[in-house]
């Protein structure tokens, strides 16, 4: 049987109508840490201009890459293997990246090699959403949100939400500026970044 994430099942309508406007004018898209695949199956299916090339880390590549193929419309490609700190990314240039829930379990050093390579691939004038949970100014915008970043903490030390000023900041470092900050159900955010154009 498939992993399967009720998260996923719940957010994916309201993310999708952030990104019908977002990626109205991209091509191709990379996501980063597809995970389930429920995601990437749900926007291709949805997105039909769109070529969706889903990637993961190995432990789950097997599992995704058994989604894409059972569910996966023509436009999403088979998945491939991403880890963030490798030096050359799998997909070479996107106009647009998509990621969900993966900052928060990186550690600070892996978010910021993210960013470098996003900052590589993405095309001059390209967009980069970003999914999740986020403090701002050191806060919390819930109590169910700091128990999940205790949570995150307590399993891994170097995980954890993100302030969006630090994440703005790094962005900046790679072209990349805040243009939207959309709230989304249960206190979840949707960050989206354009670079600069060429």
């Amino acid at each position: 049987m498939l992993p399967f994430s009720t998260a996923c099942e719940r957010n994916k309508n309201p993310i999708l109508e952030v990104l019908r406007v977002a990626f109205a004018g991209c091509t191709q898209i990379l996501e980063i840490g597809s995970g389930t695949g429920q995601h990437a199956v749900h926007f291709a299916e949805h997105l039909t201009h769109l070529t969706w090339y889903p990637t993961e880390q190995l432990a789950y590549l097997p599992e995704l890459t058994a989604r894409v193929k059972l569910e996966g419309a023509r436009n999403l490609r088979p998945p491939t293997l991403l880890d963030v700190r490798q030096a050359v990314w799998p997909v070479r240039a996107v106009d647009g990246i998509f990621t969900a829930n993966t900052l928060h379990i990186m550690s600070w050093a892996e978010v910021q090699a993210l960013y470098q390579g996003v900052g590589t691939v993405l095309a001059p004038g390209g967009v980069l959403c970003v999914y999740g949970a986020f403090r701002y100014g050191g806060e919390y915008t819930s109590d169910s949100n700091r128990e999940f970043d205790q949570s995150l903490q307590a399993r891994d030390p170097k995980s954890g939400l993100r302030d969006i000023e630090a994440v703005t900041a790094l962005a900046a470092q790679y072209g990349l500026s805040l243009r939207a900050d959309h709230d989304l159900p249960a206190f979840n955010r949707l960050l989206l970044f354009a670079k600069e154009p060429g």
